[in-house]
């Protein structure tokens, strides 16, 4: 009886308080305080885009009805904010990424944790975006300043405020998916969900409320900034591997196939007796390697989260 009180208390709230859209959105948003930006991202994209879907059809359906009152069977059946919020939070839980960072602290020593970073799914996963950021990287970079460029020049014609709108919605499209690579590789939480965009609007209202959005401008200066820092990921990842694999095999090369270990330009034979030092600075180089990737894609990860989330 009492759980049965609470809820219709809330449809009651949200009767009174929910005069329209926004106000039912801004209520959600306190509910979810706390809560992961992405999460509350998603959760706010999702109720707008059912509650202006099951408003405008209401409307088509009963042309003199009031927004306040369509709004009640609305919610009745979409449920109250905190409900709504609930269900959300319950469904994190469960839907954590695969590479997310442990919250409890490493109490083992510290020789361990060195060298476990070997078997370490998250530092290859932050390896690998690196590697692969330099394609991701200049995709997504070239795609912001060309089409940034051509987009801006056509604004002097009529034609480019559909070209400039149609860029900046592929902008946000790109975003997501880059967050996605983000949270797949990096083990950030990310949006799932785009941000909604009002059906109802007209061609010319859909340009101003892209071009007013400051997550339009975010989310295009980290796609250009991702062509630098693409090529910069890439080479310092790549080099520092395959740095400590020739270390690591140079006795392989060098006994076997007769292959010298090419240091500052010269193609000298290591010393036999040297070998396994040798071998063994290539081990300690990897291990150093997935140690600056896994701490090179926590930083990417919270500079990702930054500029792509909706705040």
């Amino acid at each position: 009886m009492k759980e049965n009180k609470m809820v219709k208390d809330d449809y009651l709230k949200d009767t009174i308080l929910n005069k329209n859209v926004d106000d039912y959105l801004n209520r959600l948003k306190k509910e979810l305080k706390g809560s992961d930006p992405a999460l509350i991202q998603d959760a706010l994209s999702d109720a707008e885009e059912h509650l202006r879907f099951a408003l405008d059809t209401a409307k088509k359906e009963t042309p003199n009805i009031a927004e306040a009152e369509a709004l009640v069977s609305i919610i009745d059946k979409y449920g109250s904010t905190s409900e709504v919020a609930a269900a959300y939070k319950k469904i994190e839980t469960h839907l954590q990424p695969v590479f997310a960072p442990v919250s409890q602290p490493d109490t083992r020593p510290f020789l361990s944790r060195y060298f476990s970073i070997i078997a370490d799914p998250r530092a290859w996963g932050a390896f690998l975006y690196m590697i692969f950021s330099v394609l991701t990287g200049s995709l997504f970079g070239l795609w912001g300043l060309f089409g940034s460029t051509i987009s801006f020049v056509s604004l002097i014609l009529v034609i480019g405020i559909p070209i400039t709108g149609l860029f900046l919605l592929s902008v946000r499209g790109i975003a997501l998916i880059e967050g996605r690579i983000a949270e797949a590789l990096l083990g950030v939480r990310m949006p799932r969900k785009p941000v909604f965009i009002r059906r109802g609007l007209g061609p010319l209202d859909k340009f101003k409320s892209l071009i007013r959005d400051p997550y339009t401008w975010k989310s295009l200066a980290y796609l250009v900034l991702m062509f630098p820092l693409g090529w910069f990921y890439f080479g310092l990842s790549g080099f520092a591997f395959a740095l400590a694999l020739s270390f690591i095999f140079a006795p392989i090369l060098e006994l076997i196939f007769h292959l010298p270990l090419e240091l500052y330009g010269t193609d000298a034979f290591t010393p036999v007796g040297m070998l396994p030092i040798v071998t063994l600075a290539g081990i300690i180089m990897i291990i150093l390697t997935l140690h600056l990737a896994k701490f090179i894609g926590r930083i990417h990860g919270l500079y990702a989260k930054y500029m792509l989330v909706k705040k």
